[in-house]
This record gives C-alpha cells, sequence and structure tokens, in this order.
C-alpha cells in the first residue's frame, strides 16, 4: 500500500507528536481540504457538503486567502474550520526555520484580518506534508497543533484516474479517518468525481463528517 495513500505504522510512531487520525467510537471522520480558497472550486466544495450536512477544515494559503477574502468568510459562515497553510505553499525540507515561521505568521495575519475577525487557528498543515522538526518544534511552542492525514486522495496528481483517486479513499476510511482532497485548479477534475461519490459513501455507511477544532 502506498505511503501517500495511507499512511505507514511506522511513520507515525516516528513522528507522534504529529496528529494523523482522531480516534473515536462515533464513527466520526475529517475531510480536509487544502490549498484553497479558488473561485468556483472551494465554492462548489461548500455546496456539495452543504448537501450532505457534513462539516470539514480547510487547510488555506494566506495568498489565497487575501485574494479571495469573500470566498473565505463563506468558509467560516458555513461553519468549517480553517488551518494555516502557510502564506506561500512553502516547502519545509527546502526553507530556513525563520522564513518558514514568518510565512506562517503572515498567513495568520491575513487570517485575523477578516471580516469576521476569526481568532487564531491552532490547527497547521505543513505543504507537501514536509517539515523540519525545528520547524515542528517552533510551530508546537506557537501552540499549533500540527494536522496530518490518515488517507490522501491524490486528487492533485494528473497521472491518477477519477476511480483510482476515489478507489484511494473508500478502500482505507475507518472510523477517526483524517482525508486529504485539494479545493485547487489542479485537484478539481478529480475532487468533482470524487467528493460527492465519497460522501454518498459515507452517509451510506452511518459515518458523520466533522470539523477538525482545536481551537
Amino acid at each position: 500500500m502506498s505511503l501517500w495513500v495511507k499512511t505507514h505504522r511506522f511513520v507515525k510512531i516516528i513522528f507522534p507528536k504529529y496528529i494523523w487520525k482522531i480516534p473515536n467510537s462515533e464513527k466520526k471522520v475529517f475531510l480536509t481540504f487544502d490549498d484553497g480558497p479558488i473561485p468556483e472550486v472551494t465554492e462548489w466544495v461548500l455546496a456539495e457538503l452543504k448537501k450532505h450536512n457534513a462539516k470539514a477544515t480547510f487547510f488555506c494559503i494566506g495568498d489565497n486567502i487575501q485574494k479571495h477574502p469573500e470566498i473565505f468568510q463563506k468558509v467560516i459562515e458555513q461553519g468549517h474550520s480553517i488551518g494555516n497553510h502557510t502564506f506561500n505553499h512553502l516547502k519545509g525540507w527546502e526553507t530556513s526555520l525563520e522564513d518558514y515561521i514568518e510565512n506562517t505568521k503572515k498567513c495568520s495575519e491575513i487570517m485575523g484580518n477578516s471580516q469576521l475577525k476569526t481568532k487564531h487557528s491552532q490547527l497547521f498543515r505543513p505543504p507537501y506534508g514536509k517539515i523540519k522538526p525545528s520547524q515542528a518544534k517552533t510551530l508546537r511552542k506557537m501552540d499549533y497543533k500540527i494536522i496530518m492525514w490518515d488517507i490522501i486522495s491524490m486528487d492533485f496528481d494528473p497521472n491518477i484516474s477519477p476511480e483510482k483517486c476515489l478507489d484511494n479513499v473508500l478502500k482505507n476510511i475507518e472510523s477517526g479517518s483524517i482525508i486529504v482532497f485539494h479545493d485547487s485548479l489542479k485537484g478539481r477534475k478529480n475532487l468533482e468525481y470524487v467528493l460527492p461519490k465519497t460522501l454518498e459513501f459515507l452517509n451510506e455507511k452511518g459515518f458523520v463528517c466533522e470539523k477538525i477544532d482545536y481551537n
């Protein structure tokens, strides 16, 4: 089984301070969306979630919030959680500690400047899932919870068919799973096929889609 699809057990053991899953006995799963907000794509996602009375968590890029504040507002107004995904979608492994932290702070400031005056989000997801131990340690000292995943759809990969993308998700879902999608232009084609079918599957199997909330 691919590491990118369902995270191997030993990786979780090596990095126990990251949140890979949220165990529960209530069949709750946690849909997450990275890289937005993006016109049309994020709005389509919000509409699909609303159809199924599902809540989710959106890990937003600060630059996209700045460009599309009205869509960011819709995410909040509809009761979803938001998380920090850096301002410029930085690769942690290729970025200095100082630059990485400053870029994260810049994203947080943009979130705080929203019309709804959102409080500081304690949720952080490293772009590409790549973060240095020094960066993670500093962010934890800033009270961030580093949210990784149990399942990644691979919707962003143009070489993966929509059917394979759906299979990546459905065959691995269990209570507590954190599932990664992307409300981005790159992921749009696969996402538009996979998300409705995933929501229908979860509903049929009695799963509840909840937002992540450590605030």
